[in-house]
């Protein structure tokens, strides 16, 4: 049998810098093709950073990249897919062209190529194609739905097909498995070892999951203010916290110090609430004023439903919301805030934040009346102030509150996302999966701030599908199946084992 050659691309004193930020400071990186490495550091770090140099999104680095000995020049993402790069970003639906069909998307190249060079494309050798690659994958999905029609894991699929189809040879994934469930899960990591075995492509794997990358990967990176600061094999000898310790710089203790406060009288009350299209079903639950509420359950069990309902954001077909004891109408998210409820969502980047505004845009947007005189014109020193207030209270690394959105980690983001409901007269928060792609240090911040909301009095809905987190801060639990409450619990007295139980439809 004829031994496999391996590509090793090398990545050589990579530095790059934004207004304010140095991002990477002389960082050195190298993978070689047919194996999996992780890439991790806490938000902020520079990883995607660095993987957006190697895409050639960033194009303005210095330093030098080496493939197969070879020094390259990228500086466009079309001269990296030429050196048979690809990456498949967080938010999938970005690369992907809604309107068309799973063959043309996979194909997208060879269709663009051909239209560029005023050739006839054969639409049907388009689809003979696109299914070639998808049995060579074991995916199981039809080439003539249109992409809009799809999840957010086959749309992945789809990213990593057409990443197949331009015979890519290095691919990064870019927390691949955050939108996903276990068992959408245990089929990328089928596909992503077959890739490296069978198609010899290096595969770059980041995410803040790190169970996952002691069961995936074989090599680690860890980053940290835009340096390296380890390169190790993954082993038996290697744990979780030591790789946590790198990415902070101090020890870590994993267990979260939960803090008791007062617990008052019902602010929410929730029965028999449905949602239209039967996303949510006869749901009924309350929460206490000091409260930290879990909606526990799987990917798809309903939770981003029932928070979407709440909020006015999904159409309620039943059921009833009371705020201290008073009905509610909500018909949409505006009507939802002025009566006291606010939503982080799971989305951030498309339901959360404003990523083409300045930070200080962002963290007014709830509550831009406070800024505004009586003429409705926005004191922008006033404006400002509040933000730079808010930016300091919540720790966000940023240059300063003019910077956009979009040029931030995405814990940072995240911290956007949350912070804005802070200058809010809300009576409850309602956090949908808040620490999806988030380190665990930007975590201990997030949990941290939603403490200091319930010492406030303000009730909080806390939706996850990390049961450790329910575990962690919540006091009471709801676990959620197929749109409904399928059980209610105290944090005390279950445990992770009860949770995945109720939440896999268990009676």
């Amino acid at each position: 049998m004829e031994e496999i050659k391996r590509i090793k691309l090398k990545m050589q004193d990579i530095s790059i810098e934004f207004p304010g930020v140095k991002a990477l400071s002389n960082v050195d990186f190298e993978i070689e093709s047919g194996r999996i490495h992780a890439l991790i550091g806490a938000n902020g770090a520079g990883k995607s950073t660095l993987m957006k140099v190697l895409a050639g999104a960033n194009t303005h680095y210095t330093g030098e990249i080496f493939i197969d000995g070879e020094l390259v020049e990228i500086r466009s993402p079309k001269e990296a897919k030429n050196k048979g790069i690809e990456i498949v970003y967080q938010e999938v639906d970005t690369a992907l062209i809604p309107y068309l069909s799973v063959a043309e998307n996979i194909m997208l190249n060879s269709i663009v190529n051909k239209m560029g060079k005023k050739q006839m494309v054969n639409w049907k050798e388009v689809k003979r194609s696109a299914e070639a690659i998808l049995k060579k994958l074991n995916m199981k999905i039809d080439v003539n739905t249109l992409v809009s029609n799809l999840s957010l894991a086959e749309k992945q699929m789809v990213l990593i097909a057409r990443a197949v189809a331009l015979e890519c040879r290095f691919l990064i994934l870019d927390e691949p498995t955050a939108p996903l469930s276990n068992t959408e899960t245990k089929e990328l990591f089928r596909i992503v070892r077959d890739l490296a075995q069978n198609e010899n492509v290096g595969i770059i794997f980041i995410s803040h999951r790190l169970h996952e990358l002691f069961e995936i990967c074989e090599s680690i990176t860890v980053m940290k203010d835009g340096t390296v600061v380890a390169n190790m094999d993954i082993d038996e000898n290697l744990t979780p916290n030591q790789i946590v310790e790198l990415m902070l710089g101090r020890r870590f203790d994993d267990t979260y110090p939960k803090k008791q406060f007062e617990i008052g009288e019902v602010v929410l009350e929730v029965k028999g609430l449905s949602e239209k299209d039967g996303a949510v079903k006869n749901v009924t639950f309350d929460v206490r004023k000091g409260e930290i509420v879990g909606l526990a359950g799987l990917v798809g069990a309903g939770k981003t439903e029932l928070c979407k309902t709440l909020f006015g954001a999904m159409k309620q077909s039943g059921g009833e919301i009371k705020l201290n004891g008073k009905l509610l109408k909500i018909t949409n998210p505006y009507t939802a805030v002025k009566q006291g409820l606010a939503l982080v969502p799971e989305e951030r980047r498309k339901e959360g934040i404003l990523v083409e505004d300045p930070v200080y845009a962002n963290l007014s947007a709830t509550s831009l009346k406070k800024y505004t005189n009586k003429f409705s014109f926005v004191n922008k020193k006033l404006e400002k102030q509040a933000a730079r207030d808010i930016i300091k209270d919540l720790g966000i690394k940023t240059p300063s509150e003019d910077q956009l959105v979009k040029l931030l980690s995405g814990g940072n983001q995240q911290k956007v996302a949350v912070g804005k409901w802070l200058v809010s007269d809300a009576e409850v928060y309602i956090f949908d999966e808040p620490t999806k792609g988030v380190d665990v240090g930007a975590k201990r911040d997030i949990f941290e701030l939603i403490e200091r909301l319930v010492e406030m009095g303000k009730g909080v809905i806390y939706a996850s599908c990390e049961f450790s987190e329910i575990l962690a801060i919540a006091d009471k639990t709801y676990v959620m199946y197929d749109g409904e409450i399928a059980k209610e619990l105290k944090v005390s007295e279950t445990n992770e084992q009860e949770l995945l139980y109720y939440s896999t439809g268990g009676h």
